[in-house]
């Protein structure tokens, strides 16, 4: 008898309700699809590879201190022309 939980390699939102316990173990080993209607809809990952993707890697101004442009002598200039004139 096939496998009728997964479709493909993702699951099927009915095969996500059902089986949610088997979805979360696979979610711990890796992300695991979530099809609505047979296009895919969200990616269930454990709650260490949700942390590692969303965990802040410094700031902007450190960002902006390690661009290759840092020290590079590039001058910026803002023109003051007063901006446009338009009609309200």
């Amino acid at each position: 008898m096939p496998d009728t939980r997964r479709q493909g390699d993702a699951w099927t939102v009915a095969a996500a309700k059902a089986h949610l316990s088997e979805v979360i173990s696979e979610a711990q080993k890796e992300p695991q699809t979530i099809t609505r209607n047979g296009r895919p809809s969200v990616i269930m990952v454990s709650i260490e590879e949700w942390q590692r993707r969303v965990e802040r890697k410094g700031s902007l101004a450190r960002f902006l201190m390690d661009s290759p442009l840092a020290g590079s002598g590039l001058e910026l200039e803002r023109l003051s022309d007063g901006g446009r004139d338009i009609e309200l």
